[in-house]
């Protein structure tokens, strides 16, 4: 049967292989279509929200788009949050859902269209004759503009009989954005003059230069200038050259890192957006640096650029390198005049703070030994993010995400682990989340578990608290009781689902991981730690806040 239903799916399927959901009555007719006649992969979630986040996380894990599904109502609003987080990050997912009758909204319906459009996502709806190639059009928007869209089935459509299944063209994907016109190429020549003669030149990558495949030319120019070079929290590990790259800039950057960036005589910025928690706020260059940017946005995004060009950050690159190369490199001898590897150096922490509780500091360090080197690392918000984001080296940026931040919500970590299991299936995923976060999202700590099993690691923040908050307002003399959670057996909660439980409360109880990881990961068990840490030790990014915020 060739229902409108199945024409979705079997269009979708030829585009997209991996599809996470909850089923319901408005999407039923599209999951058996997907079960039984196309070859992509349907993983459940157990929470509508996870439909989008595990999509979100595929994306991020491997450049692969992805789909969710969710019914119409309730199903379909549970997922706003996570669509919202999407449109952010510039995510591109395709979200399959039921809506309304073409006879009008019964009472559990909402308008759906104007939800989504309220969180910056557009939707198309698919009729009986049109369901293939609006099928496309979807893909194509969210592909073209990297971002979520919505794809509707009305409920009194998703059944009808379609007949054969038209052919549709293949999504068109627009080619990179090459610089335009003479003040685009002019601005060029003047940064790679800036370059040529800099006494201490440095670059700046973010996620936008990744997604363009901008890392070989960065490198290339990195070393025709002699440049040191840096990155923004998702864009880590896009320079080729590790020993002279200072490592995350902003609140996770080291102190030594962040001092020789202000060095900087000359900067110049590939697909980052610069934004406050990038920038320092506002204090990540010194006030004679000449900062240059190049990105797609239509403008530069920070006031301090001095001199912009939009365009693909491997384009650009690629014409620096070229310019550089036939005027004469001059490569500043910077680079090989630092210690890299100290300024780059953390506080190593105590093995207990002195409350008595777990040192977040030297657990992140430790983990950072003796987690699987070949490894994606997932995170929730809170904020415990600091702590994987300085300790935990990672190889690119494919390779360590967090869902959540863009929006600055929590409770998106367990099904990033869906997502990204199924992206990597033959990495170890490791999942980095809060207690307040780990459970508000405890509906799909079941589908980490099961889609990840021996390959999934969560190592869980237990400071009993909703720490951000009581770093932030408690110490603002505001009542603390809301801020507060019981503290909570999340060992005992991974056990009830199958994961194996550690409760962690001194540095030799991680000596775990490394038993774990000799195991074949075929028959050990998913690895949950519960770390109790304390949560008087605050993460540098987050004195950043509080001192800007007081």
């Amino acid at each position: 049967m060739s229902t409108v239903s199945a024409h979705v799916a079997l269009t979708l399927a030829q585009h997209i292989d991996a599809v996470f959901g909850v089923m319901g009555n408005g999407n039923a007719y599209f999951l058996d279509a997907i079960e039984t006649q196309t070859d992509a992969v349907f993983t459940a979630v157990r929470h509508e929200q996870g439909a989008v986040v595990a999509a979100d996380a595929h994306f991020r894990a491997s450049g692969r788009i992805a789909a969710g599904t969710s019914t119409y109502g309730a199903g379909f609003t549970n997922t706003l949050t996570a669509l919202a987080e999407a449109v952010q990050a510039h995510v591109p997912l395709v979200l399959v859902v039921g809506d309304e009758p073409t006879s009008g909204p019964r009472p559990w319906d909402v308008d759906q269209i104007a939800l989504a459009s309220a969180v910056g996502a557009r939707t198309y709806t698919v009729g009986r004759a049109d369901a293939a190639a609006t099928t496309v059009i979807a893909i194509e928007h969210a592909l073209t503009y990297r971002v979520p869209v919505v794809l509707a089935i009305p409920y009194d459509v998703a059944s009808l009989e379609a007949g054969p299944v038209a052919e549709a063209p293949a999504p068109r994907i627009p080619a990179p954005l090459a610089p335009r016109g003479a003040f685009a190429e002019g601005m060029l020549d003047e940064i790679a003059a800036a370059l040529r003669s800099a006494e201490r030149p440095f670059l700046l990558a973010g996620r936008g230069a990744w997604l363009g495949g901008a890392g070989t030319a960065l490198g290339e120019l990195a070393d025709l200038t002699g440049a040191l070079t840096a990155s923004s929290a998702l864009g880590r590990g896009v320079f080729p050259a590790a020993q002279f790259d200072l490592g995350v800039t902003g609140g996770f950057g080291a102190d030594g890192a962040m001092e020789l960036v202000r060095e900087a005589d000359v900067a110049v910025v590939f697909g980052a957006s610069l934004n406050q928690f990038t920038m320092r706020f506002g204090e990540l260059f010194a006030p004679g640096t000449r900062v240059f940017q190049v990105d797609i946005a239509p403008a530069a995004t920070h006031p301090y650029v001095g001199g912009f060009v939009r365009a693909d950050a491997r384009l650009a690159a690629e014409g620096l390198v070229s310019r550089l190369r036939e005027n004469g490199e001059n490569a500043s001898p910077w680079r090989e005049s630092v210690d890299v590897a100290a300024a780059r150096t953390y506080e190593a922490g105590d093995d207990l703070a002195p409350d008595g509780r777990l040192d977040p500091r030297s657990a992140a360090r430790r983990l950072g030994d003796l987690l699987p080197e070949d490894r994606v690392v997932v995170s929730d918000g809170g904020h415990f993010i600091g702590w994987a984001n300085m300790y935990w080296p990672v190889a690119a940026p494919d390779r360590m995400m967090m869902v959540g931040t863009a929006f600055q919500s929590i409770g998106q970590g367990w099904p990033s682990v869906v997502g990204a299991a199924l992206a990597r299936r033959d990495s170890t995923i490791v999942l980095t989340s809060g207690d307040g976060g780990g459970l508000m999202a405890i509906a799909d700590l079941e589908s980490a578990v099961r889609a990840a099993a021996g390959r999934g690691i969560a190592v869980i923040w237990n400071d009993a608290a909703y720490g951000a908050e009581v770093n932030l307002y408690g110490l603002k003399g505001l009542a603390e009781a809301p801020m507060r959670i019981p503290e909570v057996d999340f060992a005992a909660f991974g056990a009830a689902v199958g994961a194996e439980g550690v409760v962690v409360r001194t540095l030799d109880d991680l000596e775990r991981v490394a038993t774990w990881a000799q195991e074949d990961a075929a028959t050990r068990r998913f690895l949950l730690l519960d770390l109790r840490i304390s949560g008087d030790v605050i993460a540098p990014y987050q004195q950043e806040i509080i001192r800007v915020n007081s």
